[in-house]
């Protein structure tokens, strides 16, 4: 039984929704935030990342970046820029990329629901990465990015999708990525009420990005508890932003690895290498995977078609994985990348990217590409079902999520 309930959504005036909305804060770095924002003073980028605001030489994780994040924030809510609506309500977001369109229920998830394994995780995240959103969503009272969730196919809540998509939108805006950002409120009692039940039914939900912000907003609600012992389970803090998809409108691609060196190896020696774990074929094109079992690889500019023996493949959820058989057979033994996390010689290039990426990388600062196929949604909720997590960047979900679009307060009621 999942809890996945209504909320007060901040959201931006309409007029400004489109000048507003931006990527995850995780997407840049930090010159590339201070140009994004300097090309948009408008953009959420300006709270996310709040040292865009800020001198140069701040430290991006000090107490001036997240103060100066909070006081930006409830700085627009109180000029109008931002507006709460008056009752909980749910919320659609659609994104529609080249031609496929998929929308997303926008509502609060239960931190309890997290802890009990009822949301589902199939990424390990790192420490120092959730102390920065820990201190953002706990100075700012807000919740600013929404965590990416999937839920397995239901006709009911796609049939109240289809018949809240029939009101007038909230916004609709198309961002210089050619991505179209639609919006609805679902406000009527009786689809709220519906979708709240139709949830409840759910055993099991998915999530598909997101881990990092998802674990910083739990641990920020467990913080507030003990901060409050009289809790009882309904404030704000005890919910995380989320949107929610079918897995059937969900698109995976491709996430590619690139490698600066050979360990050692000649091109001749490292594909008698490859050959060993692989079928090898030669291609006078670029390689771009067409079924599981298949990878592209590009040695210091010639492609070849690799395909998995069926002796070296395994059956287990995360073993059985293309990502894990490169890694298991190739990259480990062979390149000497015994931890693709903390391992400098590997980088990790997103299907966004396209092709021609890897082989500029090849043709620059690496040796080896592998272009991959992508990792089904249907891998990953075997992998989360197991319990079990999939090794580093082994899905790559677009479209993106924008933030400021849909904000979730904490606490309503401020003293400031």
């Amino acid at each position: 039984m999942a809890v996945i309930r209504p909320f007060r959504a901040v959201r931006p005036r309409a007029d400004l929704a489109s000048r507003i909305a931006a990527l995850p804060y995780d997407v840049y770095d930090r010159e590339e935030a201070r140009k994004e924002v300097e090309r948009e003073p408008e953009s959420f980028l300006q709270i996310d990342r709040a040292e865009t605001m800020c001198g140069k030489e701040t430290d991006l994780y000090s107490e001036e970046v997240y103060q100066k994040a909070h006081d930006l924030l409830w700085g627009k809510i109180e000029n109008g820029i931002f507006v709460q609506d008056e009752k909980p309500c749910y919320y659609l977001y659609e994104l529609v990329m080249e031609g496929r369109a998929q929308t997303g229920i926008v509502a609060c998830a239960s931190i309890d629901d997290y802890e009990k394994g009822i949301i589902k995780k199939h990424e390990c995240t790192r420490a120092e990465k959730e102390q920065d959103r820990i201190c953002h969503v706990d100075v700012c009272d807000a919740q600013t990015g929404p965590i990416f969730l999937a839920y397995r196919k239901n006709e009911a809540l796609k049939q109240i999708i289809k018949e809240a998509k029939k009101e007038p939108s909230q916004f609709d805006f198309q961002t210089n990525d050619g991505i179209i950002h639609r919006g609805w409120k679902i406000e009527k009692n009786d689809q709220i009420e519906k979708i709240e039940r139709l949830f409840e039914d759910i055993k099991q939900i998915y999530i598909a990005d997101g881990h990092h912000r998802a674990a910083s907003a739990v641990k920020v609600g467990l913080k507030r508890r003990k901060e409050h012992p009289a809790y009882t389970g309904e404030e704000e803090f005890n919910f995380f932003l989320s949107v929610l998809f079918s897995e059937e409108e969900l698109f995976i691609m491709d996430y590619n690895r690139v490698v600066r060196e050979l360990n050692g190896y000649s091109k001749e020696e490292f594909l008698k290498k490859t050959e060993e774990k692989f079928t090898v074929i030669p291609s006078d094109k670029i390689v771009r995977p067409e079924k599981k079992g298949e990878i592209g690889m590009d040695l210091e500019g010639a492609w070849y078609l690799l395909k998995t023996k069926e002796k070296y493949e395994r059956t287990d959820p995360v073993e059985g994985l293309d990502v894990s058989y490169l890694q298991r057979e190739l990259l480990s033994p062979v390149l000497g990348i015994k931890d693709p996390k903390t391992d400098k010689r590997i980088c990790f290039v997103g299907g966004i990217r396209g092709m021609e990426e890897l082989e500029r990388r090849v043709e620059t600062d690496c040796k080896v590409a592998f272009s991959m196929y992508p990792t089904t949604i249907q891998e990953l909720f075997e992998v989360a079902d197991a319990g079990r997590l999939m090794p580093p960047k082994s899905t790559w979900f677009e479209p993106k999520l924008r933030s400021g679009l849909f904000l979730h307060l904490i606490q309503e009621e401020k003293n400031r």
